[in-house]
């Protein structure tokens, strides 16, 4: 899936284009292609500085953001590599730290593409053999990398020598390639389970313990689980964190809702789970205020999006888009943050996800919801987020596109609204261009 990639770069639009001219397709899960792809390009994965391999339903992308920082905090070079992007191509791929430049970008997926013919690899596939030669090229102190989509047959599994595999929270999400039951989503995660490298978890209910445990059996590894090999918890107004290690007490995460909590504390495991890479204490402490990770519940700037927002306005922008995010996002939204008022959802959703679950944790938070389209993407009509509107007896409008929304927000009048623009990160990324806010 191609992920409405676009650049304003000459050169990497041309290869952007190449690349979708060659991999229309759906992606369809599994190894071989990949491991075509690295054995042309000279196994660049085995080259790679020391790997973190991160996987998870939700918050697996904030975990990342978490690990960097605290890298980053104790003056390590870092590789990272995320998906999807939000506005530009470019941020899946940070080298050293800062997003991979365009030059180097069209040469590596140059590079890529000229030796895929014939091989069918997908768009996933192709940025990702891109992304681990700029890494095998590049010298750092660590990588950092997301999972694509599930884990045991993700492109990034190629990966054959990780320090440490962290999985964050596991929902149901992608239930056509990765099945419709928390323990089939489960083994697809752990399956990034590698030999010699411990594989640290967040808490799952008991019914997940043989398939974690079968995952590392496999893997000849162990499994070091939250409220067995470490925990966490807020409390005081700090993260306070435990493992056999010790202890060790932070602020609590600059990123919003208390989920982030869990996902500063599987960063800090992983971390002391490991050898390869030293961090010290102090940099344990100062990554949870480092750690940025855009459309997570980000407060928005007052940008040219939301110029026609009284001053008073407070937007926050989010991503999510499915049971568990929104269940997480939800509960941010609490009678105190609210000051005694609902939110107007402006939300579009991708018609793959289910938008009933997602929306169900919201009921009595929300005064009217705004739908909108996701540019470029099937999503679900206006007329299924009217029925929810109808069903929680609140008003409802549909637009076009996200400027509209904004502005008959603005022109009822209201002097501080509170407003969450949520359901789909490509929906996130148009937002954040629209309101001249780029990630960086």
């Amino acid at each position: 899936m191609a992920d409405n990639a676009v650049s304003d770069d000459p050169q990497v639009q041309a290869q952007l284009d190449r690349l979708w001219s060659l991999s229309p397709g759906a992606d369809i899960l599994g190894l071989d292609r990949i491991a075509r792809l690295m054995e042309r390009l000279g196994d660049p994965h085995r080259a790679m500085p020391p790997i973190f391999h991160v996987a998870g339903t939700n918050g697996k992308g904030s975990t990342c953001a978490f690990l960097r920082a605290a890298m980053e905090a104790d003056g390590k070079s870092v590789h990272v590599f995320t998906s999807p992007h939000l506005v530009r191509f470019n941020e899946r791929i940070r080298v050293s730290g800062q997003l991979i430049s365009d030059a180097m970008l069209a040469r590596y997926l140059e590079w890529v593409l000229d030796i895929a013919e014939g091989i069918g690899a997908s768009f996933f596939e192709v940025t990702t053999a891109a992304a681990f030669l700029a890494f095998a090229e590049h010298p750092a102190d660590a990588c950092i990398i997301e999972v694509g989509l599930g884990g045991r047959l993700d492109a990034t599994n190629i990966i054959a020598d990780p320090v440490v595999c962290g999985i964050a929270q596991l929902g149901i999400d992608h239930q056509a390639f990765l099945g419709d039951t928390l323990a089939g989503i489960a083994a697809e995660k752990a399956g990034i389970a590698k030999p010699g490298a411990a594989l640290v978890t967040q808490r799952y209910p008991d019914a997940l313990f043989p398939v974690m445990m079968d995952a590392v059996a496999r893997a000849q590894t162990s499994w070091i689980g939250q409220g067995d090999g470490w925990d966490a918890a807020a409390y005081r107004d700090r993260l306070h964190y435990r493992d056999e290690q010790g202890r060790i007490d932070t602020p609590l995460p600059r990123l919003a809702g208390a989920h982030q909590v869990q996902n500063a504390a599987l960063a800090f495991a992983m971390l002391r789970h490991q050898s390869a890479v030293s961090v010290s204490e102090a940099a344990l402490k100062a990554a949870p205020l480092w750690a940025h990770w855009p459309a997570r519940l980000q407060r928005l700037d007052k940008g040219p999006l939301l110029a026609p927002l009284p001053d008073a306005a407070t937007v926050w922008l989010d991503g999510g888009h499915n049971a568990g995010a929104g269940e997480a996002i939800s509960a941010f939204f609490t009678p105190e943050r609210l000051e005694g008022q609902q939110l107007a959802l402006v939300i579009g959703m991708l018609s793959n996800k289910d938008m009933d679950s997602y929306l169900a944790p919201f009921a009595g938070r929300v005064g009217h919801i705004h739908a909108l389209p996701v540019p470029g993407h099937e999503h679900h009509a206006p007329e299924r987020f009217a029925g929810v509107a109808a069903q929680w007896g609140i008003g409802f409008t549909a637009y076009e596109e996200p400027t509209a929304a904004i502005r008959a927000i603005a022109a009822q009048g209201d002097p501080a609204p509170k407003i969450l623009i949520a359901g789909s990160l490509y929906l996130a990324g148009e937002v954040l261009r629209l309101n001249d806010q780029l990630p960086d």
